[in-house]
């Protein structure tokens, strides 16, 4: 028996630093040299101070603000350490009284403004995405919420859509997934707009 444990236990040390302690470092190392960014979580900085993540979405509520898509994480919205969808079907009543809400609250958002909003409400602005934590809406949500942002911060709608036009991304090789605007960067240019305009 002993001497099959040796060799047994060996091989699991030698792997244990090898996958557990070599492997993690030599990718840190090499991630932190070639890609920084990346590596210190993607942060976005306003005056050197860090103010979020590109990656991870944050919950904006102030009409003045592009608003992003719905967060199912507990025990609050966007929280990185709880990821995860909801996991309710089309057809379950807590879903459907939870975007009646949000719906609601876009509908008294725009009124607050003095924005006539006729057009359907894009499905990512009452809907949560799988992870709970996309930074991103669809162009057509932003451009939902043009009238509203331009209403409350005296711009001209044409001024608010040429700005999601210019933070706009187009689809990775121009094929795989759809036109989208990180919300955090577009309200970062929004108020870096308003404050040079």
């Amino acid at each position: 028996m002993s001497s099959q444990l040796r060799p047994a236990l060996t091989i699991f040390a030698a792997l244990t630093l090898l996958c557990g302690v070599a492997y993690p470092l030599a990718v840190t190392a090499i991630g932190g040299a070639a890609f920084p960014a990346q590596a210190g979580g993607s942060m976005l900085e306003v005056n050197g101070k860090r103010v979020g993540s590109s990656l991870i979405g944050q919950a904006f509520s102030s009409p003045q603000y592009f608003w992003s898509r719905p967060s199912a994480t507990a025990p609050m919205p966007n929280n990185a350490a709880g990821s995860s969808g909801a996991n309710q079907g089309p057809t379950n009543p807590a879903l459907l009284d939870a975007v009646k809400g949000r719906i609601a609250a876009l509908q008294a958002a725009d009124g607050a403004a003095g924005v006539a909003n006729p057009g359907p409400i894009p499905v990512d602005l009452v809907t949560a995405s799988a992870s709970g934590l996309d930074p991103e809406i669809s162009v057509a949500a932003a451009r939902y919420q043009a009238g509203r942002i331009a209403a409350t911060r005296h711009l001209s709608v044409e001024q608010v859509l040429a700005l999601i036009a210019r933070q706009q991304q187009t689809p990775w090789l121009g094929v795989f997934g759809e036109a989208r605007v990180n919300v955090l960067a577009l309200n970062l240019a929004l108020d870096r707009a308003q404050a040079h305009g």
